[in-house]
C-alpha cells in the first residue's frame, strides 16, 4: 500500500520526464523517493545527480508539496468509475516496461475488466488534428479492419486522425475485449478537448482512457509529447496514417522507433495491404 500510495502521489510531485526524480525513484524506490522529495527525510547525494542539480529539484518540487493529497486523487479516480495501476498489478500493461522512463503508475477510467491488452494485439493509428478527408477515410477502414480483427486501436482523442480512429475501431468492435483506448495528457475528470466528451463516454464503455497525470492536471505540450511515448509502448505497430513535417504524431513514432517497435507511415492506394502488415498474420487470417 505504501508502494502504490507514494506511486500516486509522485504522479502529482514529478513532471514525466523528470530526469532527477526518475533518478532518485530508480536509486531508492518509489516510497524513500517520495520522502526525499517532499522533506520528510534528509537529503543525500546519489550518483546520478549532482548536488546542485539535486538542491534545484528540491526547490521545484517545493512548489508543488503542498498539492500532493494522493488518498484524494484515489478517491477522485474511484469516483470517476476508474483506478491507479502500477507495476505488478494484474491489469498492468506489459508493453510500459520496455521504456526507459516508464509511467510511475497509469490512472484508468472505463472497463477494466476487459484489461490492456498486449502489444502484439494494439496498433496504434496517430497524425493530424486537421486531417484531409482522404486522410479521415483511410484512418477509418484501417481501425475499422483492425477492430473486425480482434486487434485494439490506441490514439490520443485528438481531433482529426485520432478520433477517426476511436470512432472506427468502436464501430469495428467485435464486442471481445477492448476496441479502443485513449491516452490523454491530462487529468481524467476531463476529457481533452471537451468536443470529444462524448467519444471518451463511448471509448470508456468497453475500453478505457488512461493517463500518467492524476485528476486535476491540465494538459500542456510538454505533457502531450511525454504522452505520446505510452501510445507508442502500449502498441506492436504505430502507424502515422497523415501528418505535417512538425506533427507531434512523428513524435509517437520517434518512441516507437526507440523501443524497437513496428513503425508504419503513408497513405496506401491499397489499404488492405497495410492491414495485412499491421496484423500478424495467424490473426489476419482469422
Amino acid at each position: 500500500m505504501n508502494d502504490r500510495i507514494a506511486r500516486a502521489a509522485l504522479t502529482r510531485l514529478f513532471e514525466p520526464g523528470d530526469r532527477i526524480g526518475r533518478a532518485l525513484v530508480g536509486r531508492l524506490g518509489a516510497y524513500a523517493a517520495l520522502r526525499l522529495a517532499t522533506g520528510a527525510q534528509p537529503v543525500h547525494a546519489i550518483p546520478e545527480a549532482t548536488a546542485e542539480e539535486l538542491s534545484e529539484a528540491l526547490r521545484r518540487w517545493a512548489l508543488r508539496v503542498p498539492e500532493v493529497d494522493p488518498e484524494k486523487d484515489l478517491a477522485t479516480i474511484e469516483r470517476l468509475g476508474g483506478g491507479f495501476l502500477i507495476p505488478g498489478d494484474e491489469h498492468w500493461p506489459e508493453g510500459l516496461d520496455d521504456l526507459p522512463d516508464a509511467p510511475y503508475g497509469l490512472w484508468y477510467r472505463g472497463n477494466i475488466d476487459n484489461g490492456i491488452p498486449a502489444p502484439s494485439k494494439c496498433v496504434a493509428l496517430t497524425g493530424s488534428r486537421d486531417a484531409t478527408s482522404y486522410g479521415a477515410s483511410v484512418t477509418g477502414d484501417m481501425a475499422y479492419g483492425l477492430a473486425q480483427r480482434g486487434i485494439c486501436v490506441i490514439s490520443g482523442l485528438a481531433y482529426g486522425i485520432d478520433a477517426h480512429a476511436h470512432r472506427a475501431a468502436l464501430a469495428g468492435s467485435q464486442g471481445e475485449g477492448p476496441a479502443t483506448l485513449a491516452v490523454l495528457a491530462g487529468g481524467l475528470d476531463r476529457d481533452y478537448p471537451s468536443g470529444n466528451a462524448d467519444l471518451a463516454a463511448a471509448i470508456r464503455g468497453n475500453g478505457l482512457t488512461l493517463s500518467e497525470l492524476p485528476p486535476g492536471s491540465a494538459p500542456t505540450r510538454y505533457r502531450f509529447l511525454q504522452r505520446n511515448r505510452i501510445i507508442a509502448a502500449l502498441a506492436g505497430v504505430t502507424c502515422v496514417v497523415e501528418a505535417r513535417w512538425r506533427s507531434g504524431a512523428l513524435n509517437t513514432a520517434h518512441h516507437a522507433e526507440t523501443i524497437a517497435r513496428h513503425v508504419a507511415v503513408g497513405l496506401p492506394a491499397n489499404r488492405g495491404q497495410l492491414i495485412r502488415r499491421l496484423v500478424p498474420a495467424e490473426v489476419y487470417s482469422c
